[in-house]
C-alpha cells in the first residue's frame, strides 16, 4: 500500500491536534470580557428597555485579578457603572486597583498619558489590540500612542507601559474618582523612583506605594485632595525602554502597603508576576475538569468557575494586619476578608468556596466573627440573614478553622434579638409572617417592606441555623428554629397557590396582581410566580401546600410557559422563560423543583436551555443573563453544568441533575477523585448509580467529596 506525503502529513497534523486538544488547560479556556457586554435585544431581555437603560447583564470586569485577592486591576470606561468597564465603550479613563462589579470600588486608577495630553484624560482603544486572561490584560491607548499591560499578586498591581514616544512620559494619577464619592486623597513622592499615598471613599482608606524602573522628575497636583482632582507624575527623559511601575495596596498605612509590595513583587519581573498568577489560578481551576467535545461549554464553564472565586476579597497585609469594623488595626491568627455579598451568593458560590477553597472558607467566616464582637451581630448583605446558611453548611462540610461556638452565638443573637439586622423581627416572631402595607397603586419602585420575600428568607434562615443547632447539640433552639423555619406556610394563599402579601391583620393584600414585578413591596426584586417555590429546606411540605404532586406540576408547568408581559419592566428583571426570571436570584432554585415529583426530565429540559440560551449570549457572545452579582450567576452555572445543586446550602448534600459534560471530575481531599459520568449522553435522567449500587432518590451526601467515588447516569 502506498501513504502519499499528503496522507502523512494529514496524519502528523491530526496527531498534533490531539495532542494540543488535549493539552488543554483550565485557564486557557477563561474568557474574561464575558459578562462585560449589554443585553439589547427584547427578545432576550423580555420587553424593550426604556431609552439609555443598560440592561444588567453580567457587569465583570475583564482585568488582572488572583483567587479572592485585595487588587483586582481593570480598565475603566464608565464611572459609576457596575464594574467601570463596559464593552460598548470605545474610550478608557484610567486602571483601577480595585474591582467586585458592583458598582463600588474601583480605587486608585491611573493612566499613561502622552507629553500633550489635556484634560479630560481618556484614550480611545479597539477591541482589536485588546486581551484578557487569568492574571493578565493588555491593551493599546490610541490617543496616547502607549501600549499597557497588567498583571497582580495578592496586594499589588503591576503595570507595564511602553510609549511609542519616549519623551515626556507621564502618568495620570485621577485619585479624585472611584465608582463612590471621593472625600480626600494624597499622594507625594517618596523617593527618586517611587510616590505614596491613598485615596479615601467612605469608611475605606486606600493606601498605595508605587515604585517605577526610571527615576521621577516632576509630580504636578490639580485640585489636590479634592474630588475630580487629580496628579500628573512626569518620568525622566534620561533612559528610554519600557516603563515599569509596581503598586502595593493597603487598608491600613502606606507603610504596609510598601511592605506588600516589597514581599509580593519587589524582586520580580513582570513575566514572572503573570506566570505565577496563571499557575495559581490552574491550581484552582484544575480542581474540576470536565470531558466535552464542546469548546463554547467548556468555556462557559471554567469563565464561570473563575468569576466563583473574586470575590469575596482579601483585607489582610502580608505582615497579618487589617483595619476592623470600628476602623481600628488588628492583627489576628486569619486573613481578614471582605463581607460576602451574602443574599446572591449564599446559594452556591459560596458552597462552591467551601468545597474548592476550605482555608479560604474558614477565614471568611472569621471576618463575619470579628465583626460580629464589634457589632454584636453577624453581618448581613442586602436582605435575608444568609450567614446562617453559609456558616452552617460550611461546618458540616468540614471547614473547620473557624470559632464556630462564637459563630452560632451570634447567630442566635441575629434571629432572636430585634436590634440586629433582621428587619421587623418582632412581627416575625409575634406572627409568623411580616406585613407590608396597604398602598393604593403600587408600582416597581414602591418602597416597603418587602414582606413575602423576608418571610421565606428568614424561615430558611431558621432552618439554617436549626441545622447548626443540633450539629452543636443545642436542642431546644433547634426545636424553636426548625418550627420557625415552617413560617413560610404563613404567606402562602391556597385558595390562589400563590405566596402573597399580607396586612397587618393578617389578611391577603388586595388587589393582587401574580405577574408584576416589585423592587420591595411584598416581594424583593420579583414577582409572585418568582418567589412561590421557594421553600429549599421542606419542598415536600411545599408540593403538599399546593394540593400534591400534580398540582405542584400544574403550577410549574404553568410558570415556565405563561408569558412575560412585556409592559413589566424592572431594571434587573429579564431574561425569561414564561415567568421564570433566570436574571435575577429570587427563583433559581425553581428549575430543580420538578425533581420533587419525580419529573427530573423536566427539570433537566429548563436547565438546558438555561445552559445554552441564557450565558454567552448577545452578538459578541459576552452578555449573561443577568448581573453577574459578585459570581452568582456564574456559580449557578458551575453547579448546574456539574450536575450536583445544593438546593439546600446548609445541608451538606446535593441534587444529582444530568452534567452539560459527558464526564466530570473532582479533585477531593484525600487525593481520590470524585467521578460524574453520563455514558448514554442522554439528557432524560431514569437512574443514578455510587459506586455502582443504585441510590434511592436524587441526593448524594458531601461524604463522596471526602472519599471520592463514582456516579453513574443512566439516562436516554
Amino acid at each position: 500500500m502506498k501513504i502519499t506525503t499528503n496522507l502523512i502529513c494529514l496524519c502528523i497534523f491530526t496527531l498534533s491536534f490531539q495532542f494540543a486538544f488535549s493539552q488543554e488547560k483550565p485557564s486557557d479556556l477563561v474568557n474574561p470580557f464575558i459578562g462585560t457586554a449589554p443585553l439589547t435585544d427584547p427578545a432576550v431581555i423580555g420587553y424593550t428597555p426604556p431609552r439609555d437603560w443598560r440592561v444588567w447583564a453580567g457587569l465583570t470586569f475583564p482585568g488582572s485579578a488572583l483567587p479572592n485577592a485585595m487588587v483586582q486591576l481593570s480598565p475603566i470606561t464608565k464611572w459609576g457603572s457596575g464594574a467601570g468597564y463596559e464593552y460598548e465603550d470605545r474610550e478608557i479613563l484610567g486602571f483601577a486597583h480595585t474591582n467586585k462589579g458592583h458598582w463600588n470600588l474601583c480605587n486608585l486608577p491611573v493612566l499613561p498619558i502622552s507629553s500633550e495630553a489635556k484634560a479630560p484624560f481618556k484614550s480611545g482603544f479597539s477591541h482589536e489590540k485588546e486581551n484578557a486572561s487569568p492574571g493578565y490584560y493588555d491593551v493599546y491607548l490610541d490617543d496616547y500612542k502607549v501600549g499597557v499591560k497588567l498583571t497582580s499578586t495578592l496586594r499589588t498591581g503591576i503595570h507595564e507601559y511602553s510609549f511609542d514616544n519616549p519623551q515626556g512620559r507621564r502618568i495620570l494619577f485621577g485619585l479624585g474618582k472611584a465608582n463612590n464619592e471621593v472625600s480626600d486623597w494624597e499622594i507625594k513622592i517618596a523617593g527618586a523612583k517611587a510616590v505614596e499615598g491613598f485615596q479615601r471613599v467612605g469608611g475605606d482608606k486606600v493606601h498605595f506605594y508605587a515604585v517605577l524602573n526610571h527615576e521621577v522628575s516632576d509630580l504636578k497636583l490639580e485640585a489636590s485632595g479634592e474630588k475630580d482632582g487629580y496628579a500628573i507624575l512626569s518620568i525622566s527623559d534620561q533612559n528610554a525602554g519600557t516603563v515599569t511601575m509596581k503598586v502595593g495596596v493597603s487598608y491600613v498605612s502606606i507603610s504596609n502597603a510598601r511592605e506588600n509590595l516589597e514581599t509580593e513583587s519587589i524582586a520580580s519581573t513582570f513575566e514572572e508576576v503573570q506566570e505565577a498568577a496563571v499557575s495559581e489560578w490552574e491550581a484552582l481551576l484544575s480542581k474540576i475538569s470536565v470531558k466535552s467535545e464542546s469548546r463554547r461549554d467548556k468555556e462557559m464553564f471554567y469563565t464561570s468557575l473563575y468569576r466563583t472565586f473574586l470575590w469575596p476579597a482579601l483585607r489582610s497585609d502580608v505582615n497579618g494586619q487589617f483595619s476592623d469594623e470600628s476602623g481600628n488595626v488588628q492583627k489576628q491568627d486569619f486573613n481578614y476578608y471582605t463581607i460576602p455579598s451574602l443574599w446572591d451568593t449564599y446559594r452556591n458560590k459560596l458552597v462552591l468556596l467551601s468545597i474548592l477553597s476550605p482555608e479560604v472558607t474558614g477565614d471568611v467566616i472569621s471576618s463575619l466573627i470579628s465583626r460580629a464582637e464589634i457589632t454584636g451581630f453577624v453581618p448581613t448583605f442586602f436582605h435575608g440573614d444568609h450567614g446562617a446558611p453559609f456558616i452552617a453548611g460550611s461546618y458540616k462540610r468540614g471547614v473547620s478553622n473557624f470559632n464556630v461556638q462564637k459563630a452560632y452565638t451570634y447567630l442566635l443573637n441575629n434571629a432572636y434579638n430585634s436590634e440586629g439586622p433582621r428587619a421587623f423581627l418582632d412581627e416575625y416572631m409575634e406572627k409568623g409572617f411580616i406585613s407590608d402595607p396597604e398602598v393604593a397603586n403600587p408600582h416597581v419602585e414602591t418602597k416597603a417592606r418587602a414582606g413575602v420575600s423576608k418571610t421565606l428568607e428568614y424561615a430558611y434562615d431558621d432552618y439554617s441555623l436549626a441545622i447548626l443547632a443540633d450539629t452543636l447539640g443545642d436542642q431546644k433552639n433547634y426545636e424553636d428554629l426548625m418550627k420557625r423555619s415552617q413560617n413560610y406556610k404563613n404567606v402562602f394563599d391556597p385558595s390562589i397557590n400563590f405566596m402573597r402579601g399580607r396586612l397587618a391583620n393578617g389578611d391577603w393584600i388586595s388587589p393582587f396582581d401574580t405577574e408584576y414585578p416589585y423592587y420591595e413591596y411584598m416581594f424583593r426584586e420579583a414577582n409572585a410566580w418568582q418567589v412561590s417555590f421557594y421553600a429549599p429546606h421542606d419542598m415536600p411540605g411545599l408540593v403538599q401546600l399546593y394540593g400534591g404532586a400534580d398540582q405542584f406540576e400544574a403550577k410549574l408547568d404553568e410558570f415556565f410557559t405563561k408569558p412575560w408581559n412585556p409592559n413589566h419592566i424592572a431594571r434587573n428583571v429579564s431574561t425569561f422563560i414564561g415567568q421564570y426570571c433566570q436574571g435575577n436570584q429570587p427563583d433559581h432554585e425553581a428549575p430543580f423543583a420538578y425533581y420533587y415529583v419525580g419529573k427530573p426530565e423536566k427539570s433537566q429540559a429548563i436547565l438546558d436551555k438555561i445552559m445554552t440560551e441564557l450565558y454567552g449570549i448577545g452578538p459578541e457572545g459576552l452578555a449573561l443573563s443577568g448581573m453577574d452579582d459578585a459570581g452568582e450567576m456564574s456559580s449557578w452555572f458551575v453547579a448546574a453544568a456539574v450536575g450536583l445543586y445544593p438546593m439546600s446550602p446548609a445541608d451538606a448534600d446535593y441534587l444529582v441533575t444530568v452534567p452539560l459534560f459527558d464526564e466530570v471530575t473532582w479533585k477531593v481531599e484525600n487525593g481520590n477523585d470524585l467521578v460524574i459520568v453520563n455514558p448514554n449522553r442522554g439528557r432524560k435522567l431514569q437512574e443514578i448509580k455510587v459506586n455502582g449500587k443504585p441510590l434511592d432518590g436524587y441526593y448524594i451526601g458531601h461524604d463522596l467529596f471526602r472519599k471520592g467515588g463514582k456516579i453513574e447516569l443512566v439516562t436516554d
